[in-house]
């Protein structure tokens, strides 16, 4: 049986998702059996990351059994890679030595992303009970600000210094390559530890051994403060394709690296926030929205759906003040939703290009008040095409003239607005220091109703001389 599992687990064709459910199935099998040897044998040929996904999708009761089958060696790695709800979970059940043994073997800055999330009182109990050398290390980075450079990067790397040679610095990596996170670059500093240039693994492989660091390595070296924005460091990384990034203080001594892998971590994390407030304000903490209970789930989404309920109250308002319009021209009414649900979604693809144009650093070259006029530019060209569509459609449903033109008029300026709205706001909210992702598709929508039947009833009291 064994055997078998074996053979399907490592066949090039089994996706990973095929995997992920053929190894959790197999374990949930097994253990209800109580057959512990068989479930340890099913997890011998799996890789680290498709184990924790498969911990993840077990009941709690199974969770911690099927981490203590793992040897000690990969069981750190698989923990590194599980969510942070089950690493929670798991310190609670293992015993005191296991979680010991287990936190004090994680890079620093996965064990500070670790403690961010736990209680302060279970953070404090780990932190006693760390190594000396480990626990200075956790403090240096807990004590940077969240989101920023010193909280997510690693102090475990090795720097050199000019005067070795290119054989002595190998050698040198030989000796401390097991307490570094990456050795594809080596960082050179001076004697207080500044950072003066970097030489990668490949320069010093190429270069002749009695070449000294000082004459192959790069001076011209690109960096971030401790204190640099973790969105603008995942830029860095990704515009000039680093393995790694050096982290310097304001004295510019260097005190740690940020890998890529961490950055595609944070690309992740900083994707799923916009994506949740674009999708209505829902604000995610950093937790897995799919796993938070349904009382928290509706309190994070009530208090925006409440603000946005408050703001229709107006639209509602407003058509209720025409009613002296509305009972001369009844089928005005009928329109209404056209306008209003065209304007919405002009004015939230306008803000929705915007906000990504700002996150990739897109629109830098261009400024504020360009790229607003571009999109009332834009929002012309669509009003008048759709308002010429409307204006036909209004005519054969009617006919009557100047309601057909009443309609195709509050199109285009309803357009208009709605591309100078949403474009403008996310401006606006920047300039503030909010997130422009929270000038979401939802608040643009209800804003460009109010405005879109005051322009509708006002173009109408003109046009049909009411």
């Amino acid at each position: 049986m064994t055997e078998t599992n074996n053979f399907n687990f490592t066949t090039p064709n089994v996706s990973r998702s095929e995997l992920q459910d053929l190894v959790r199935n197999e374990l949930r099998m097994f253990l209800e059996l109580g057959d512990l040897q068989a479930a340890k044998s099913i997890l011998r040929p799996v890789q680290p990351a498709d184990i924790a996904e498969a911990i993840e999708g077990l009941p709690e009761a199974m969770q911690a059994l099927v981490f203590r089958l793992l040897p000690k060696t990969e069981a750190i790695e698989v923990y590194e890679y599980l969510d942070y709800s089950v690493q929670e979970h798991l310190i609670e059940e293992l015993k005191s030595q296991d979680v010991r043994d287990i936190v004090d073997k994680m890079s620093p800055d996965d064990r500070a992303r670790l403690f961010d999330e736990l209680p302060a009182k279970v953070v404090n109990r780990l932190l006693e009970q760390l190594s000396p050398a480990e626990r200075q290390a956790t403090a240096q980075l807990l004590g940077y600000e969240a989101g920023t450079a010193g909280r997510i990067m690693t102090p475990e790397l090795i720097y050199i210094k000019e005067r070795l040679t290119v054989s002595q610095a190998i050698e040198r990596i030989r000796r401390l390559a097991h307490l570094s996170e990456t050795i594809y670059y080596l960082y050179v500093t001076d004697s207080v530890r500044r950072l003066t240039g970097i030489v990668s693994l490949r320069e010093l492989v190429v270069s002749q051994p009695e070449q000294t660091i000082g004459e192959i390595m790069t001076r011209e070296v690109v960096f971030v403060y401790t204190d640099t924005d973790q969105e603008e460091v995942a830029r860095l990384i990704q515009r000039y394709d680093f393995l790694a990034l050096p982290v310097v203080d304001k004295e510019q001594r260097l005190v740690g690296i940020i890998t890529v892998d961490d950055v595609i971590d944070i690309l992740e994390q900083e994707t799923t926030e916009d994506i949740y407030a674009l999708g209505g304000g829902v604000q995610s903490d950093g937790d897995n929205y799919f796993q938070m209970s349904l009382v928290q789930v509706a309190r994070k989404r009530v208090l925006w759906l409440f603000v946005l309920l408050i703001t229709n109250t107006i639209t509602g308002t407003i058509i209720k003040s025409q009613e002296d319009i509305l009972e001369q021209v009844v089928i005005l009414t009928a329109f209404i939703p056209l306008l209003t649900g065209t304007g919405g979604n002009v004015g939230a693809q306008s803000s929705t290009v915007v906000i990504r144009g700002m996150s990739t650093d897109e629109i830098r070259s261009l400024g504020a008040w360009q790229v607003i006029g571009r999109e009332a530019i834009a929002g012309a060209f669509l009003g008048l095409m759709l308002g010429g569509i409307a204006t036909v459609w209004a005519y054969f449903l009617q006919d009557r003239p100047e309601v057909a033109f009443t309609v195709g008029s509050s199109l285009v300026a309803i357009s208009v607005i709605a591309s100078v709205s949403g474009s403008a706001l996310p401006f606006l909210f920047r300039s503030f220091r909010l997130d422009p992702a929270l000038m979401s598709a939802p608040f643009i929508t209800t804003a460009v109703d109010v405005l879109g039947v005051l322009i509708y009833f006002n173009l109408a009291r003109v046009i049909l001389g009411l």
